[in-house]
């Protein structure tokens, strides 16, 4: 479905009845990415995926596409749906502009899952490194995509899942060069958002992995630690929605029957 925001289309898609679910994808994925795990989730509940700024089936919206901005039109999406409550699951980035969401409408959620994806703001290396994307996607984007899916697997899992990597890869490349590159802006300057996981009404759930490429788990330990976050764990990469696509689905299950 499309609707029309601040003179843009966004893209989304709405299915079943009951507790709303609000899904999230990355950067350089778009709501496809939920596709495994829609079938289970809409059984029980009104599952509700949207495509990000610049992702997917969505327009761009300017140079930078802040976390805030991304977080005001999953806004203007509920808000059209007349969604009042709702749980939100954000894979990576889907994560941070749901602590965006979160920061100014606590209120309005249920529970939030981040599922590999941090609190905490962009550390100086990071921002360094996010730059240096924002050189190499100006150069060759699909090079880029081609390269930087690949790698947030856990090597072994390069070769088991090389299948879906395709699938990932041909997703990603639909992304355009504006798209990639706001959401690398938007990324690099969010805001350091950990006070939310001691000091809200909410559930949270965080689901880190231990070979995560991109994030720390140590540091993600440590954000969980005295504060009621429920932690699941996995062995591999970045992607546990494919890498640990079973146990995700079932983590995610237990976290929104138990609200």
């Amino acid at each position: 479905m499309i609707l029309e925001h601040k003179g843009i289309n966004i893209f989304y898609t709405d299915k079943g009845k009951g507790n709303a679910i609000v899904l999230l994808h990355g950067f350089l994925e778009n709501s496809t990415m939920w596709d495994a795990f829609i079938p289970t989730l809409s059984k029980k509940n009104r599952v509700i995926c949207i495509d990000l700024l610049g992702h997917g089936k969505t327009d761009c919206l300017g140079y930078i596409h802040t976390m805030e901005l991304m977080a005001e039109m999953v806004e203007a999406v509920l808000k059209h749906l007349k969604i009042r409550r709702s749980t939100f699951i954000g894979h990576s980035m889907g994560g941070y502009v749901s602590l965006a969401f979160a920061e100014k409408n606590p209120d309005a959620l249920k529970g939030l899952c981040l599922m590999n994806s941090t609190a905490s703001a962009d550390s100086p290396e990071k921002k360094k490194n996010r730059d240096r994307a924002i050189v190499a996607v100006k150069q060759n984007h699909k090079a880029f995509i081609r390269m930087g899916i690949s790698n947030l697997f856990r090597p072994k899992n390069r070769t088991i899942f090389s299948e879906k990597i395709k699938l990932l890869k041909k997703e990603a490349l639909k992304t355009p060069l504006q798209g990639i590159v706001a959401a690398l802006e938007g990324m690099k300057i969010r805001e350091d958002r950990e006070v939310l996981l001691h000091f809200t009404p909410f559930k949270k759930m965080l689901i880190v992995s231990k070979r995560d490429p991109v994030l720390d788990y140590d540091a993600l330990i440590s954000q969980a630690k005295n504060s009621d976050v429920k932690l699941v764990e996995f062995p591999d990469g970045h992607m546990s929605f494919i890498e640990n696509e079973s146990d995700s689905l079932q983590s995610i299950m237990h976290f929104i029957e138990n609200m």
